[in-house]
């Protein structure tokens, strides 16, 4: 039985447990599912910014495109007595009206050619000798024989009458739908009403002047309160005297009755029996113009009424060319002037300090525009902007901007017209009407962006009222006058001069704290630093901006000596603190972690930053002269001080790389012995301040001497708001930014790194500089370049704290505008599709380029720096 058991087989085992070598199903579909699901958002992100791109494109691209003819028509015009003085078209264009030298007013319907029965006026069988109008076309003046002037007005009026009242009788107008009573024309509109066009003309009583002369040429001009109109006008008349003349009219309550007086002075420095051919008188009756047909211009000074002055005299058709046609623009700061070789320039009035004027005040040719191929007849002024016609003795029209200086459209006349005798644009700018005197012809187009073109938006244009072509943004203002400025410039400026000077104080700080928290600080310290330092990321850029604008600005104005003084003194106190730790014994120092350390810097720049405070007011009488205000300005005191003070780091780092250079072996002999070695390197760095501080002294007065001065370039003229307050805000927000990816950089370097440095003999600072900051440039750089984007497209701490003035300057004290912050406070008065609102979508599309190009560029970089440490 035993030897039985002995010899028994032993019991089977089982078989080992062996996974199956093929990926279950699920996994596999989840796993496409995510690969899918990655491309497909990836692509996501790339078609939305794409189409953003085309969406900002498709709304700006009209900004750029030509204007287009809507139609043009014809009819014959009545016959009428005189020459036309006047013509003119209501904002509908329903009727065109013309005003002849005998007083007779025409009217016809625009659309169908047919004729209006309207009032005229009534000359008592005279005929006037000249005429002229204000640039709406509804004031007029009438010069006569006996050198006595009548006002007149005609005017549209325009009434809404309800469909059950109705006039009686009414005919249809050719196909256009409208109606008329044989005077006046009614369109239905879409609420049903009638609008009613009539035309309102009324003439005063003869007002005599001091001639009784013949009236040869007359301006005229209407200013004041309406109830109280002051009347300005210029006149010569056939013995060749000019006079400067004011009405005023008065209004009796109780009768009704008008009086008008009127004030007249004589213009000196015509010669007699000289031919004027125009006489021109802005709106302010400060300024007049005689123009002669050879091309002689006479300006006189009339800012003093009783004693206008010839302030200058020119001639704007020099050779053999004739002058044949001048007219103010609406704002009457830019003269047009048309010759009979078909030269067109546009002149303006701008101040010399040399000039040989009495006002101070030269007229110089600003703008050429393409010429006509024959001469130019008549020149038409736009009511609501900068544009201008101008018609040729062939009958060729063609439409320009002042401001773009650019020829807009061409309009043919039609085959064997004459050239127009009247030319004029609609109220609205929409359409032009010129008359010959046996037909008119209507043209209506669509130009709704006649003062954009690549150069005006990103060149340097000549404005009304300035010296020279310059970079502007002002989009608009409190009339029509106003010459709109959109150059992108001076906010593709101030974008990057807000992001340079945030940059200027955000990279150190935030570079430099990441490098203490990631190499000389232990775990406990990074791991209350750094989530620190990512909630400042959470603090909204509003209240940023509010406490830059409200708080810090006022202390910084308060304290701007101190503020400036404490750049330089912060780094050197730091500087100066590592040297005297140099001198505690290293077993002393290693007892000390990180905290201590980070307590002991923190209380350096609070002593610093106290120090300036306390001896603010003995440096500003050493660097400012005693007022910075005034110093910056350049009204006292000069810059060798503060010269001195911004060449001493460039010197120390100099005289630094030199004693490297020539006794660098010596001196590292001389500090290896530990015992000596942190006095003798605090020993050498304050010899080396103190010759650097003698040579940038002695450099600072050679510079004073030559007659250089640090004022008026990057420090000017101090405002409250301004960029340096803008880098401190937009610094606060970069830095968490730039800090947190770097600390993540330099903490991504391999550890074997820097033990193999350290193996070798190299300081932990050594190790740092030279191994570990290199390894991680590449992320370092995409953290200043993310910092950089966030930089680029700050909103609310620009609007606030910046000045909101968008100007080109790098004064470190003056404001600014950035393309965000335009956007923001200019789309909200922005009407759709007009051109500041796609202007403002330009703006937005140039700042989208300028982030692409920026990342893209940065991408290039990082992966560059990327393949150099990839070996490591």
């Amino acid at each position: 039985m035993s030897s039985e058991r002995d010899t028994a087989p032993p019991a089977a085992q089982p078989a080992p447990y062996r996974r199956a070598k093929e990926t279950a199903a699920a996994v596999l579909i989840a796993d496409k599912a995510a690969d899918w699901t990655i491309r497909a958002g990836g692509m996501s992100v790339i078609v939305a910014v794409f189409g953003i791109m085309v969406f900002l494109a498709e709304v700006v691209a009209p900004l750029l495109m030509d204007g287009a003819l809507d139609g043009r028509s014809s009819a014959p015009w009545p016959r009428s007595e005189g020459r036309a003085a006047l013509i003119a078209t209501d904002e509908n264009l329903s009727m065109i009206a013309t005003v002849s030298d005998s007083g007779q007013v025409s009217a016809v319907h625009a659309a169908s050619g047919e004729r209006l029965v309207v009032p005229s006026f009534e000359f008592d069988g005279r005929q006037a000798t000249a005429a002229a109008h204000t640039l709406t076309g509804n004031q007029m003046a009438f010069g006569f024989e006996d050198g006595s002037i009548r006002f007149a007005n005609v005017e549209f009026k325009i009434e809404l009458i309800e469909s059950e009242a109705r006039p009686a009788g009414l005919k249809p107008l050719g196909d256009s739908g409208d109606l008329t009573d044989g005077s006046s024309v009614f369109t239905p509109i879409a609420t049903g009403q009638l609008r009613k066009v009539s035309v309102v003309a009324a003439v005063g009583g003869p007002q005599m002047i001091a001639s009784r002369q013949p009236i040869r040429a007359i301006d005229y001009r209407v200013g004041g309160p309406a109830e109280r109109p002051v009347r300005a006008f210029v006149t010569v008349d056939a013995a060749g005297v000019g006079r400067l003349s004011r009405a005023e009219t008065r209004k009796n309550m109780v009768t009704g009755r008008e009086r008008i007086s009127v004030t007249t002075a004589e213009l000196p420095g015509l010669d007699a029996g000289v031919a004027v051919s125009a006489a021109l008188i802005n709106d302010q009756a400060d300024q007049v113009y005689f123009a002669e047909t050879s091309g002689t211009v006479r300006r006189y000074d009339a800012r003093d009424f009783s004693n206008p002055v010839l302030a200058e005299t020119i001639d704007i058709a020099p050779g053999a060319t004739k002058l044949t046609s001048i007219a103010f623009l609406i704002g009457e700061q830019s003269l047009v002037v048309g010759r009979d070789d078909g030269s067109v320039d546009i002149y303006f009035r701008v101040a010399r300090d040399n000039a040989a004027t009495t006002d101070g005040y030269v007229l110089i040719p600003a703008k050429s525009l393409e010429r006509h191929p024959v001469g130019v007849v008549r020149i038409a002024p736009a009511q609501r902007g900068k544009m201008f016609a101008t018609a040729d003795a062939e009958g060729d029209v063609w439409v320009r901007h002042g401001t773009s200086a650019q020829l807009l459209l061409k309009l043919a006349p039609e085959p064997g017209a004459a050239a127009p005798a009247s030319l004029v644009f609609a109220p609205r700018d929409n359409a032009l009407i010129s008359q010959n005197g046996t037909q008119f012809t209507l043209w209506r187009f669509d130009l709704p962006h006649p003062e954009t073109t690549i150069g005006t938006i990103f060149g340097r244009t000549w404005y009304e009222g300035y010296a020279e072509p310059t970079f502007t943004w002002q989009s608009s203002a409190g009339s029509d006058a106003f010459e709109p400025k959109l150059s992108l410039i001076p906010l593709i400026f101030g974008t990057l001069k807000a992001t340079f000077y945030s940059l200027l104080f955000a990279v150190p700080i935030a570079l430099g704290a990441a490098i203490f928290t990631a190499e000389f600080t232990g775990p406990r310290v990074r791991a209350v630093v750094k989530p620190t330092m990512e909630l400042m990321a959470s603090l909204p850029s509003v209240v940023l901006g509010f406490i830059a604008a409200i708080i810090l600005a006022p202390i910084a104005e308060s304290a701007i000596s101190a503020v400036l003084i404490a750049f330089g003194a912060i780094p050197a106190g730091l500087i100066f603190a590592a040297c005297l730790w140099q001198l505690v014994p290293r077993a002393t120092q290693a007892r000390f972690g990180g905290l201590v350390r980070l307590a002991l810097a923190t209380a350096v720049v609070l002593l610093t930053v106290s120090a300036c405070a306390v001896l603010a007011p003995t440096l500003e009488n050493i660097f400012f002269a005693g007022d910075f205000k005034a110093w910056v300005s350049g009204a006292t005191g000069t810059s060798k001080a503060l010269l001195a003070l911004m060449l001493w780091p460039a010197v120390f780092a100099g005289f630094w790389l030199l004693t490297n250079a020539v006794v660098g072996a010596w001196v590292m002999r001389a500090m290896k012995t530990p015992s000596t070695a942190g006095r003798d390197y605090l020993a050498r760095w304050v010899v080396t301040a103190l010759a650097a501080a003698v040579i940038a002294v002695l450099a600072a007065q050679i510079v004073v001497d030559l007659g250089g001065d640090v004022r008026g370039g990057v420090l000017d003229t101090f405002v409250q708001r301004n960029s340096l307050i803008v880098g401190f805000a937009m610094g606060f927000a970069v830095i968490p930014i730039i800090y947190t990816v770097s600390e993540d950089a330099l903490t991504a370097v391999p550890e074997h790194l820097r033990a193999a440095s350290l193996g070798l003999g190299a300081t932990q600072w050594q190790t740092t500089i030279r191994v570990v900051v290199p390894a991680a440039m590449s992320g370092i750089f995409a953290a200043v370049m993310v910092g950089m984007g966030r930089a680029v497209g700050e909103t609310m701490i620009v609007v606030m704290a910046a000045g909101n003035t968008p100007i080109i300057d790098w004064n470190l004290f003056a404001g600014l505008r950035a393309l965000s912050a335009n956007i923001a406070v200019e789309m909200p008065e922005a009407v759709r599709d007009s051109t500041l609102y796609r202007m403002l979508f330009l703006a937005a599309l140039t700042l989208f380029a300028m982030t692409f190009v920026v990342n893209t560029l940065a991408e290039v970089v990082r992966l560059r720096f990327r393949k150099q440490t990839a070996a490591m």
